[in-house]
């Protein structure tokens, strides 16, 4: 998170931003021989008002919404007559109805206006956490769909004997520590993201040897680029599995990974048979729990700021996407 993110967030820098607004407000308003001083004692007389109402009555809105209008309107006046009260004591004025009726007016503002930015906030943070909540679990999703489609292959070499094996697990290994460590952020550096797609696709090149063409392109600025990780590795790990099983016509996998003018444009085609395509629905599959997932991400992400087109032929299938970073 950045600083400013912090600042931002930041319940007390929040409290002193509207508390200075509204002294800037009052100071501008108020007709009086020492300004200054007489916008500090209305403020001195709101806050504990506007603090009692959001901190002991106001989480009572939502769940007993009759017992919050009962004690709002106890507090209001409660603190109306302290302020009329230590108005004559101060400058030694004598009690006037008029007076009452002005103070109980600016206090009915004052604890409207705070209750209505305490419900506004907590109402931010609450679809926030609840935004991160959902995050987190596509992630813990993502993860275990990735590595049981791996391991699959390990199994299968495992059952052939095959000497690619441990060089298999040593790739397995570097894409295990990426997706564990290093993707606990919302957003990661793009080398890495492209840097864990090449050697995903180093590891099914083992796999598939000389039967698949697998190619990577990467144009444009990369180096400073930020994104959401694990999005990319949907598409290919879909395109891997899906591909064609004809012997007579070699298959391939082509990524292309280009930046224009701060927009990411990511694509990724296969190859795949007739049959295949013709039982098989890859962009709405049984089993497509990835692409639900990444599809879900993006738009909580990358809300207006993303786009996913899918075309499929007789014999390939592509997807784009392109996002405004």
């Amino acid at each position: 998170m950045l600083k400013l993110d912090k600042w931002i967030d930041n319940r007390i820098v929040q409290n002193l931003f509207v508390w200075t607004f509204l002294f800037l407000i009052l100071l501008t308003t108020i007709q009086a021989e020492s300004k200054v001083l007489t916008t500090f004692f209305v403020i001195g007389l709101l806050a504990p008002a506007v603090y009692v109402n959001n901190l002991f009555i106001l989480p009572s809105f939502r769940k007993k919404p009759l017992i919050f209008f009962t004690l709002f309107t106890a507090n209001t006046i409660l603190f109306t007559i302290i302020s009329v009260f230590s108005i004559k004591i101060i400058d030694q004025q004598d009690l006037e109805l008029k007076m009452f009726v002005n103070l109980l007016g600016i206090m009915i503002l004052a604890l409207t206006f705070a209750s209505a930015m305490k419900i506004a906030r907590d109402s931010f943070m609450l679809r926030q956490q609840e935004k991160d909540a959902e995050l987190k679990l596509l992630k813990a999703q993502l993860d275990p769909h990735f590595l049981f489609n791996t391991l699959n292959n390990l199994y299968g070499l495992s059952v052939m004997k095959s000497d690619k094996l441990p060089g298999l697990m040593l790739k397995l290994s570097d894409l295990l520590r990426y997706s564990l460590y290093e993707t606990k952020e919302t957003f990661v550096s793009l080398e890495k993201e492209i840097q864990y797609l090449e050697n995903y696709m180093s590891l099914e090149q083992i796999r598939l040897e000389n039967t698949t063409d697998i190619k990577l392109f990467k144009t444009g600025n990369l180096s400073s680029k930020k994104i959401a990780p694990m999005l990319f590795i949907i598409f290919v790990e879909n395109a891997f599995k899906h591909l064609g099983n004809t012997k007579d016509k070699k298959n391939s996998v082509c990524v292309s990974i280009k930046e224009i003018n701060d927009t990411l444009i990511f694509t990724c085609e296969n190859t795949i048979d007739r049959i295949v395509l013709k039982h098989k629905n890859i962009e709405k599959g049984k089993n497509g729990i990835g692409l639900q997932n990444v599809k879900k991400r993006l738009s909580l992400i990358y809300p207006e700021k993303h786009s996913l087109n899918f075309k499929d032929t007789p014999e390939t299938f592509s997807v784009e996407l392109s996002l405004n970073l």
